[in-house]
């Protein structure tokens, strides 16, 4: 293995921009360093941080779902603070874990690849396809596809205030007596203006999401669409009256078992 080559030029210039360019390859270097060391110092800083909040979470989880709180009594506004204090420790978990990830890809250069489930097949797939913009100065050339890269992301589509007409035309003959016309169709509000659709969507947010009819009103208000308090309430009620036929029956085939398992929590609602 032959020597490397150390000879330097004569020029006292060249030698002078030589040594210059090499102190500032060393600064860099060492300012590199030193924000390798600072990303380090707040990727521990932030991993004792998790930590700290993640043992505060489950410390809340076991005092809120362990076994002794089957005796604490029915649920209470405190309560719905744990749960609030729940959702902002992982929401500060979260934040944290992302200020740490992006520390690694400005350090790497590149994104580390992350580990998901797909999605449901049952969600509507809408596929876009990016084309390369130099596919036009190939123009004329035949293509060939060797591959693509395909990413998923999940997508929602905002519940939608819309208006159904519903139009029944009435109909009278040339010399002949009487008017025909549809009958109307039945709705669980007779003459009233929600659709079966909106009372479910309002029940559910009321009953299984545990939304309230105050706070449901504030939210459609931000789709310009009214929809009284007290109005809900009113069609909450007729809803329930019924939907007895159907919780009887529920209950009657319930009661067929042999044994029937039942849990007493007493859950407060909120109009």
């Amino acid at each position: 293995m032959s020597p490397p080559d150390l000879s330097l030029p004569n020029d006292v210039e060249t030698l002078k921009a030589m040594v210059l360019a090499m102190a500032e390859k060393v600064a860099r270097a060492d300012a590199l360093a030193s924000e390798v060391a600072d990303l380090k110092a707040r990727n521990a800083d932030a991993d004792a941080r998790i930590a700290r909040l993640t043992q505060i979470l489950k410390a809340f989880d076991r005092a809120r779902f362990g076994r002794r709180s089957e005796k604490l009594g029915p649920a209470s506004t405190d309560d719905e603070q744990q749960a609030f204090a729940f959702e902002e420790i992982e929401i500060g978990i979260a934040a944290i874990k992302a200020q740490v990830s992006k520390g690694h890809a400005q350090t790497d250069g590149k994104r580390a690849p992350r580990r998901r489930k797909g999605f449901a097949p049952h969600l509507e797939r809408i596929e876009t396809v990016i084309e390369p913009e130099e596919l036009a100065v190939h123009a004329g050339k035949q293509k060939v596809l060797i591959g693509e890269d395909v990413s998923e992301r999940r997508d929602v589509v905002p519940a939608k205030f819309r208006v159904i007409v519903t139009r029944r035309p009435k109909y009278a003959f040339k010399n002949a007596d009487g008017v025909i016309q549809a009958p109307a169709p039945a709705h669980i509000i007779e003459g009233g203006i929600p659709t079966e659709a909106l009372l479910a969507q309002i029940a559910v947010a009321k009953y299984a999401d545990g939304l309230p009819l105050y706070r449901q009103e504030a939210i459609y208000a931000r789709d310009r669409v009214e929809l009284d308090r007290q109005l809900m309430a009113q069609w909450m009620g007729k809803l329930g009256f019924e939907l007895e036929i159907m919780a009887d029956y529920i209950f009657s085939e319930v009661k067929k078992a042999e044994r029937v398992f039942a849990d007493e929590t007493t859950l407060p609602t909120l109009a």
